[in-house]
This record gives structure tokens, sequence and C-alpha cells, in this order.
């Protein structure tokens, strides 16, 4: 299929192995023919169509019905395919066997629903979160963080090695600088709050802004003494703070044990916060995957003198510069005063992400805005040949640009004073509304939850809280801005994540209800006989296909809306099919087998969101 990976278990895949081969017969013609797989429209015509034979008919001065014929003809028997027929200009319909969907489904069902590992032995590193010592989370750390943990868990859920890779703004001048703020200050480091830290970040900066420009301009405009005094006065102590820092910065650099010891703190304080946040957020980030500029602060005259000695590294007037075919910009390794920048330390990065690791993939979840840095720092890696593992194995550097969150005016989500939204923030209140809307349902004395403690009231509405600024972001497409509406995103119904938590809860209670009637369905075998359940299996069956899909073109919204379709699909099964009700014994087990893996599937796909299935809600 061009738009699906499929896999052995999925009919579609079968199908079109099966009419690939029918194609080639049907023309006497050896090649590669697409037999363009679809879902049927209606299910009443059947459950697939093949719709090649109008393409290929035409540009071979064939009829396309009679060219479908053939290919029905050639069509090798399968005991999967109950019926073939042409319909209209050229569609084949195909009808599955119900038999071989039950036992697809019995295949599908075992602990890794069918998914497998067709990426053991293979390793990526993901970029993600990417925070700067001594700043809170804002709202534009929620999408580098929850997309890439999700490209993270989709790839250990198919059996790759993972290295996540926290990217620390942890070197430099502006921590420096920092540092010698809270000196300035008296400030004890090892009793450092966050709040102590973000004000002396902000006053570093202020009192390190000179305005040499607006100097000159002062004097060329010969404006009164009194503003070019003033400006001379800021220049002046910007000049000083600065070289304060400078020195607090080379002392660092050298080992001072005292300084190390204070940017550890400002680090910890940091962190602390970092971690907390990101607990909430129900993601996969630790100490452990912290690597910031400082582990490659060592490395940077290395990755200069590695590109000069290549005769790739090029002086143009004191700095070094990697030129770049096609690109009227080179790309800058090193200063003419002899500093590093950004595109230096990722090229250290590349360097030990690919040839250290050995990472066959390394995907930067970082913001559109760095488009053109990644496209020169990816072209500069490549040139010098850090692209390949030691093994020789060419790594595929993807930067995965994200758009932006946007509030209800359709502008870059701020605050009302104008501020950027700090992540906590968002998130404390996402949980308040769950909260609050998981207690409104459980005042209803038919609701599963009814009579639960506040406290067990608390972490279910903490989840759907979190599942609802979750599913958003990542439903609504990697690239795309998407805007910020908590009444939409914390509804029950539609597409969002509570109602995919509540889809999986009703299935934990029809299961519930089941074990308490002392009803066994563990070994019964699927039976599919309505439209409803044929509809269903064949979306389960889908699943494995669409995680390894999903992973592989790195796209989460299509596993969102696979579980949407999903969800779905087992309403109007549902709806459709009683379950403890059905008229015999074996009809109710088979049922309840489709339902625990309907909810096994939930579960399991929201899980590679990195987001929770309560059982009850």
């Amino acid at each position: 299929m061009s738009e699906t990976t499929t896999t052995d278990l999925e009919p579609a895949g079968k199908l079109d192995r099966l009419f690939r081969r029918a194609i080639e017969v049907a023309l006497d013609e050896q090649g590669d023919f697409d037999p363009v797989i679809r879902p049927a429209q209606n299910p009443e015509f059947g459950d697939y169509q093949c719709n090649a034979a109008m393409s290929l008919a035409k540009s071979r001065g064939l009829k396309p019905r009679e060219l479908a014929e053939r290919i029905i003809e050639a069509v090798e028997p399968g005991d999967f395919i109950q019926t073939m027929e042409v319909a209209g200009p050229g569609f084949i319909n195909i009808t599955i066997d119900p038999a071989a969907l039950g036992e697809m489904l019995q295949e599908m069902s075992g602990p890794d629903l069918g998914v497998g590992t067709p990426g053991a032995g293979h390793v990526i590193c993901v970029d993600l979160c990417g925070v700067n010592v001594a700043k809170q989370m804002h709202v534009g750390h929620l999408r580098s963080t929850i997309i890439g943990d999700a490209i993270a868990r989709l790839h250990e859920r198919t059996g790759w090695t993972v290295h996540r890779e926290n990217h620390l703004g942890d070197w430099g001048l502006p921590i420096a600088m920092t540092m010698s703020s809270l000196r300035d200050s008296d400030t004890n480091t090892a009793a450092l709050t966050l709040d102590d830290l973000n004000r002396a970040y902000r006053d570093a900066q202020l009192s390190g802004r000179s305005d040499r420009r607006g100097l000159e301009g002062a004097i060329a405009n010969g404006c009164g003494p009194h503003r070019v005094i003033e400006l001379q006065e800021q220049n002046a102590g910007a000049d000083e703070v600065i070289g304060r820092a400078k020195q607090v910065l080379l002392a660092l650099q050298s080992g001072d044990p005292v300084m190390v010891a204070e940017w550890n703190d400002l680090i910890q304080c940091t962190m602390n916060e970092v971690f907390d946040t990101l607990s909430m957020l129900n993601v996969r980030i630790g100490p452990e995957h912290n690597r910031g500029e400082s582990f490659y602060s060592r490395r940077l005259p290395e990755v200069v003198e590695a590109f000069v000695d290549a005769g790739i590294g090029i002086e143009d007037d004191g700095a070094i510069v990697v030129r770049i075919e096609g690109q009227e910009r080179p790309l800058l390794i090193r200063k003419s005063d002899g500093g590093f920048l950004y595109a230096t330390t990722d090229l250290a990065a590349i360097r030990h992400r690919v040839v250290d690791l050995g990472s066959e993939r390394v995907v930067y979840v970082v913001d559109a805005r760095q488009r053109d840095h990644f496209r020169d720092v990816f072209a500069g890696a490549r040139l010098i040949g850090w692209d390949r593992t030691g093994e020789g194995i060419r790594s595929d550097l993807h930067h995965l640009p994200f758009g932006s969150v946007l509030g209800a005016d359709k502008k870059p989500l701020k605050t009302r004073s104008g501020d950027n939204f700090t992540l906590r923030a968002l998130l404390e209140e996402a949980i308040s509304r769950g909260v609050a809307e998981v207690a409104a349902r459980a005042a209803d004395e038919q609701a599963p939850t009814h009579g639960m403690d506040e406290a067990g009231l608390h972490a279910i509405g903490r989840a759907v809280g979190i599942a609802a600024v979750k599913y958003a972001d990542l439903s609504s497409g990697v690239m795309k801005d998407y805007v910020f509406d908590l009444d939409r995103m914390i509804a029950f119904e539609g597409n969002t994540g509570p109602y995919m938590q509540y889809a999986h809860a009703r299935i934990c209670s029809i299961l519930h209800r089941a074990t308490e009637e002392g009803v066994e369905w563990d070994h019964a075998a699927p039976e599919i006989g309505t439209i409803e359940e044929k509809q269903l299996a064949i979306m389960l069956l889908r699943y494995p296909g669409t995680v390894r899909e999903t992973t592989d073109q790195l796209e989460p919204h299509r596993l969102c809306t696979y579980l949407y379709e999903l969800a779905n699909a087992y309403s109007s099964f549902y709806q459709g099919c009683p379950v403890l009700k059905a008229d015999r014994p074996e009809i109710v087990r088979s049922r309840l087998r489709l339902c625990e893996l309907v909810k096994r599937t939930l579960e399991d796909g929201l899980e590679l969101l990195g987001i929770e299935a309560p059982d009850r809600m």
C-alpha cells in the first residue's frame, strides 16, 4: 500500500502481495505494480478494493474491466479471500473470509499485539526537551518534549535501542553571567530557589546589555550630554559585567572547585523543577539523559581541527568556515576571536551520537525556526563523514520541526501580560480542569467512580488533564500550529485524549462485570459474524502496521488517528452487538475476547503516546 506499512497479520498486506503477483501474470510483464489496495468505502460491497486496473489498462490500450477479470483469474488461491468481483469501471471488490479474520486476530492477540521488533539491532538517538539552565520550562518546551518522548517510545516498542538526549544549555557566557550575578548578591547557591535563579538570570541579561550603536548615534546626531553620558555609563557597566562573567567562565573552564560546585548548584536547582514538570507530563526523561553543552565544550577545538586537517575548514578573515555546495553563506564553526558557536557544538554532538553511540538515525525535535541551522550542520557533518557509524552505516540525520502552540487569537500562546506561559502553570490548569470534570461525573450514582475517595478521583483527573494536553498536541500533526483550547481538549467526546481514555474505561467496566458473573473468555476463539464485528476485526488488524508506519514516518498523529478510528469502530460494535446479553454463550465469550483485544490495543497505543489509560472514569 502506498500510505500504510502493512504486516503479515493485516489482510491488506496479504492482498498487496497476492495482487502484485497476479498483475504481473495478467499483463505478462515483470514489474513492481502497485495494486492500490484500499479499504472498501461501503462494507456491503466488500472489505477491500483493488483499484489498479483502470490506470494499468489505460496505459496499455486495454479495457479496464477485462484486465480486472484477468487479474482475478491470476490471483493464487488463498484461504482468507471469500469472494472477488469486478464492479463499476474496473474496481475489484474483495471480501475476506470471516473465519480467517478470527484466526488472524488469534495470531495478533499475543503479548506484543503483532507489532514485533523490526528495529532490533538498530540504534536511534532522539534530541528532545532541550531546556536551558537558570530558566523555567515554558510552553515552547511542551512540543519538543512530548513529541520526542513519543518518537522514543515508538522506536523502543519496535525493538530499537534508543538514546534520549536532553541537550542542556548549561555552558557559556550566559551561565557565567548568572553565576556572577548570584555572587554579587551574596546568594548561597546551595540553598538556591528557582525564583532566585530566574531573578539572577534576568538581572544579568539586563546589566550586561550594552548599546554601542545607540552611543554612536547619539554623538553623531548631536544629542544632549545627558543622553551621551547615560549611554557611556550603560556601556561601561555592561563591559564590567561581561568582564566579571568572563573571569567566572575562565575559572569554571579551569575546573576551579568552588566555581564547579556553584555551577552544579545552578543545574540541580533548575533540573529539580524540570524533572518535576516532566513527571507531571508522564515523560521518560531523567538525569541519565542529560548531556549538555558542557559535555561537548572540551571537544570543540578537536572539531575545528578535524575540519581544518580535512581541508574542509577554511580560514576566512581569522574565522574558520565550511563552504557548502549550493549555499551562499558558509557554515561558521569558529569566530575570528577564537570563540565557538552552536554549530560547532552540534557538530560535536553528531559525531558523538553517530560515531560513538552508533546511531543509524538521529532525530532532532526542535522548532521549525532552526530549519536552516540544521540543514547546514547536517551538510557539514556529511562532508567530513560524521554521518557514518563505525560500521560504515549512513545515519539518517533528521530535523523534525514543529509548529507553534497558539492562543485563541491565533498568535503564539502568551499570558495576559505578554509573557510566555510556564509549562507548569499550563499543566496545573489542565489537571485542575480534569479533576473538576471527573468529580462532576462521579456525582452520578450510576458512574463507576461514584463513591471513590478524593485521592482516587484526583489521580484520574490528573491523567485526564494531561491526556487532554498531550493528545491535542500529538494528534494535530507535528509541523502544524494548533490552538490551545482546554474546553475542547478536555471533552469526553470527539477526537480527544479523554475520549480515548473513556473508551478504554468502558471496556474495562464490561470485562469487570463479566468476571463478576463468572464468564471466562481467555481462550475463546473470536467468531466474526456481523458487519460490526468484521469492521472491528479489520480495524484491530491494522494496529501492528500503524505502529510501524508511525515509527518510520516520525508522525505520532497517524497513531492518534488510528486510535480514534478504533474507538469509533468499537462504539459501532457495542451499539450493534450485545456482549453480555448475546444469544449464545460462545458468542458472549467471543465478543468479550474482541472487547479485551480492543482494550489492550487502546492501552498500548496510548502508552506509546505517553498517556495513561485509567480503568475507571
